[in-house]
């Protein structure tokens, strides 16, 4: 597998893990470990009604992104971290329309590669149901 495959693959990884961590404390662990493989990394919640919350969502991702210095305040940077969060939201958008959904989304950076990761819990009453969608970019 070539450096370019391994990249996405370490990113995408991080963003994976940091979404399915269950405490502060073990997103702190995780982005540490993570540091001295050169990688940054943030988890971010979030909750609310898919299509009204979605744009709300992606911009939470882009300000945690910078705020942990994941990424630089700049457009093209921003734009990566939106349009792999957006991607992540399609993956799970046929079992979310109409439905309130809350989770985690997972943020990883190595070099030029930016993968998002979402967790889920969708929810109809006391019906629910979990889902994943990710998403990456290049810089």
């Amino acid at each position: 597998m070539d450096n370019w495959a391994m990249g996405s693959r370490k990113t995408a990884k991080a963003a994976a893990r940091m979404c399915l961590t269950q405490s502060r404390n073990e997103e702190k662990s995780l982005k540490v470990m993570y540091a001295e493989d050169n990688m940054l990394c943030v988890a971010v919640d979030f909750g609310g009604e898919y299509i009204s919350s979605m744009m709300k969502i992606v911009e939470s991702a882009i300000v945690a992104s910078k705020r942990e210095k994941v990424i630089k305040e700049c457009l093209l940077e921003e734009g990566a971290v939106a349009g792999a969060t957006r991607e992540a939201f399609a993956q799970i958008m046929p079992k979310a329309i109409g439905c309130n959904i809350g989770g985690k989304i997972g943020i990883a950076r190595s070099g030029e590669h930016v993968s998002v990761c979402i967790f889920a819990g969708i929810g109809l009453l006391h019906l629910n149901e979990v889902a994943m969608g990710l998403g990456h970019r290049v810089l």
